[in-house]
């Protein structure tokens, strides 16, 4: 989901207006902050559903009381709603992976106890399984988006408004050229996407029925179409390929001091900037544009890694972070990774992601497909090497094995859990209660 953006409360203000060489001045200059790897970060977004009664809706009345509550808890990372009500938790910069883990940790612990003493918890399922997708927030920027959305179809309500994932946020690495430069990583993170999005898939239903994807929330990236969540192509300069691909993404919407915010159609920022209609752009549209493109890898400085499902547990979005922070900040295991999705992004050269065969083949078959479940274990096995050297806890490292066991080495995701009572098969492996001790946790603390 986007960053949370000011409603605008003075948008007819005069400003400077923006020329189009000025926008792609502006975009190249702040997308890739390059130097050595030393920040991490992650964003978890969280379903919130009954404690005893999961299948049951949480009224808007709760969730606001509830949320009320919640902004009177001190918290280091920053704690923001989503349309529908699902919770996000942004974690500060951390200098290690170790840090981080602790941060966020922490604030989830605060974060349930609210929850709880209202009976609700937070629940790690790529998209909602039980109930149709209800808009909570109503505010003109989201008021806007569903408008602009509900142009290509119902994909864009379900993104909003019954969606969670893990976000992963690394730094853009050296200028220069290696395996920890700012190209490779921004080409590595577009090929290790599939990977990430085969292993971890953890959105299979929706309205209690199978939609015939492991990653629902996936698919409906791809329906809601290449302009608005699709990634530039990556045969250019990253900053030049980024700045042309902002440029030419639809405008969502052009805000304005009272009333609701016009939503034009098929207008993109590069038309806007030598239109002038209906007013000039200024630096502050071009920032909010920018929060309304929502890629598999968006640059901020940082890369910003969207393309993971929420994951079960209370500690399950430890998993994709450790093995995510390992391949992309480890010398070694960055370079494994680099050999081993090198074969891969044959499969996806013909279009950007995520709309190509690879992506897709990710989203549908999970880790069945056995290229990506090869491909996903040899990164597997780099991170576990990887993280004694990053200062992981061997609680953190045994989570990490664990998942390649029950998971990965099988041809596994998450979503075959919620699948299995569903086609009668195995059900011994399906998923425990959200309140229940989970496999990755293993009844136990793995931050320690």
């Amino acid at each position: 989901m986007p960053d949370s953006v000011s409603d605008c409360t003075d948008c007819t203000e005069p400003r400077t207006a923006l020329t189009e060489a000025e926008v792609e001045a502006l975009v190249r200059g702040i997308c890739f902050k390059t130097g050595p790897p030393r920040s991490l970060g992650v964003e978890v977004e969280w379903l919130i559903h009954e404690l005893r009664a999961p299948q049951l809706p949480v009224t808007p009345e709760r969730l606001e009381a509830a949320y009320a509550a919640l902004r009177a808890v001190p918290l280091r990372s920053a704690l923001t709603v989503e349309p529908g009500g699902q919770l996000e938790l942004s974690s500060p910069p951390a200098a290690s992976l170790m840090e981080c883990i602790g941060t966020v940790s922490a604030d989830l612990d605060a974060v349930r106890a609210v929850l709880a003493e209202d009976g609700l918890a937070l629940v790690g399922i790529g998209h909602e399984p039980w109930s149709s997708p209800r808009r909570f927030l109503r505010q003109p920027r989201y008021d806007a988006m569903e408008t602009c959305l509900d142009r290509t179809g119902t994909a864009g309500r379900h993104m909003m408004c019954a969606s969670a994932s893990v976000q992963v946020c690394v730094d853009a690495g050296y200028e220069e050229p290696g395996p920890l430069g700012h190209g490779r990583r921004w080409w590595l993170a577009h090929q290790l996407g599939p990977v990430l999005v085969a292993a971890f898939a953890n959105s299979p239903l929706v309205e209690r029925r199978p939609t015939g994807w492991l990653s629902t929330r996936q698919l409906l990236w791809m329906e809601i179409g290449a302009g608005r969540a699709g990634a530039p192509r990556l045969d250019g300069e990253p900053r030049a390929a980024w700045a042309r691909h902002v440029l030419d993404a639809p405008v969502m919407c052009v805000r304005q001091d009272g009333g609701p915010w016009h939503v034009p159609e098929g207008l993109t920022f590069r038309e806007w900037t030598r239109s002038g209609t209906p007013r000039p752009p200024t630096r502050e549209d071009l920032d909010y544009h920018v929060t309304t493109l929502f890629p598999p890898v968006r640059p901020r400085g940082h890369l910003e890694l969207r393309m993971i499902d929420a994951q079960p547990g209370e500690d399950g979005w430890i998993v994709p972070l450790a093995v995510t922070a390992a391949l992309f900040d480890d010398p070694e295991a960055a370079e494994t990774a680099y050999r081993t999705v090198k074969p891969l992004a044959e499969r996806g050269l013909s279009r950007p992601a995520p709309n190509n065969p690879l992506w897709l083949d990710a989203a549908r078959s999970g880790l069945a497909d056995p290229e990506l479940r090869e491909a996903a274990d040899a990164c597997f096995a780099a991170a576990l090497e990887a993280l004694p050297r990053l200062g992981a806890t061997p609680g953190v490292t045994e989570a990490v094995a664990a998942y390649h066991d029950r998971y990965v080495a099988r041809g596994r995701c998450p979503a075959d859990d919620l699948l299995d009572p569903l086609r009668g098969t195995d059900p011994a492996r399906s998923r425990p209660r959200p309140n229940e001790v989970t496999p990755t946790s293993h009844g136990k603390d793995i931050r320690t």
